[in-house]
């Protein structure tokens, strides 16, 4: 089997420290960057051509789920494992649905780390056994039944509800995105009347509910 080359995206330094120790250990397992959230993860994608990418599902900024989004479509030959603390049937079916080749729980057994990823590298899927028969049933059934939710927006509009549900400002979001506050306050009427959302807290629930924060992360809405 080809060596690993894998880029691991957590935004915990000791988090992202500890996995990079376990996978260093590990024959066949190169690990060629780090990064601390989904945007910086795209750029080094485009610079290391990693094949494996271990992305954390809540990043601030970009999450995992919209980082992988991107990085199947820009980078065909990269197969993306998520890592998560929720085992909750939405995160997993909008995973697979984004193209995640492995959704692993951050408690798994070291030993299952290096499960999944040998068995994503060989071109298998892998999920940690605590995600049940019931969620992937639901998920090839939902697949044929509905559009998801999150396909309403573009992929802009999705960062800046992600950022609005973290709690930034227009003008933070502006910053942070280099585009005008007319233009993310554009997206954002754009965005909801699409949703037929009207106030923030609306919005809020929304990110919830389709995965771009998970519940902790999102304002009190």
């Amino acid at each position: 089997m080809k060596t690993a080359r894998v880029l691991l995206a957590d935004d915990h330094d000791l988090v992202r420290a500890g996995i990079r120790s376990l996978l260093e250990r590990m024959t066949g397992i190169e690990v060629v960057a780090e990064a601390s959230d989904g945007r910086e993860a795209l750029e080094l994608a485009k610079k290391q051509l990693p094949n494996l990418m271990l992305l954390d599902i809540a990043m601030a900024g970009l999450n995992g789920l919209e980082a992988l989004a991107r990085a199947t479509k820009e980078f065909s030959a990269v197969k993306v494992i998520i890592l998560s603390m929720h085992a909750n049937e939405e995160y997993v079916l909008q995973a697979l649905r984004a193209g995640a080749r492995g959704y692993l729980l951050k408690d798994a057994a070291v030993a299952e780390l290096e499960l999944a990823l040998r068995a994503v590298n060989r071109g298998e899927i892998y999920l940690s056994p605590r995600i049940s028969k019931r969620v992937i049933d639901s998920y090839l059934e939902r697949l044929e039944n509905e559009r998801p939710l999150r396909e309403e927006l573009t992929l802009r509009q999705r960062e800046i509800v992600q950022l609005i549900a973290e709690g930034k400002s227009t003008k933070e979001i502006a910053f942070f995105l280099k585009v005008s506050i007319k233009t993310v306050e554009a997206h954002r009427a754009q965005l909801m009347e699409r949703l037929g959302i009207h106030d923030v807290a609306g919005l809020v629930r929304y990110a919830m509910r389709v995965g771009l924060v998970p519940p902790e992360k999102g304002l009190t809405a």
